[in-house]
């Protein structure tokens, strides 16, 4: 798992607290998809990441999604919503305020929604 994650450690004895954020993360990700699951929540899941790290979960993320597993994606990230996303839905104040395709979508409109408009 630690090369298939690219989880860089001194050892896999290495205690996940005492790895950077970015490998914490990526030991999460293994762990949740390691099982197989038929949906995996994210949320914030590159929040505070380089760059690398960043697109490796994003990368694993859509080959997850190519698997068959769903990804249900939260994030306050416009560009992470639109880069990894197949179908964006915008709520505000706990009301779906539109949903829109992943796909040339109208970057506009999507403002307007998150602004509750």
């Amino acid at each position: 798992m630690q090369k298939k994650y690219d989880i860089r450690c001194t050892s896999v004895e290495q205690e996940a607290r005492n790895l950077s954020g970015g490998n914490q993360q990526k030991v999460i990700l293994a762990r949740e998809l390691e099982g197989n699951p038929d949906l995996l929540v994210a949320v914030h899941p590159t929040r505070g990441l380089d760059i690398g790290a960043t697109r490796f979960i994003h990368d694993t993320m859509i080959e997850a999604r190519d698997r068959g597993c769903g990804v249900l994606l939260v994030s306050a990230d416009f560009d992470e919503i639109l880069e990894v996303s197949d179908r964006i839905v915008v709520m505000f104040e706990g009301q779906v305020m539109g949903v829109y395709s992943g796909k040339n979508p109208p970057i506009e409109e999507i403002s307007l929604a998150m602004a509750g408009k």
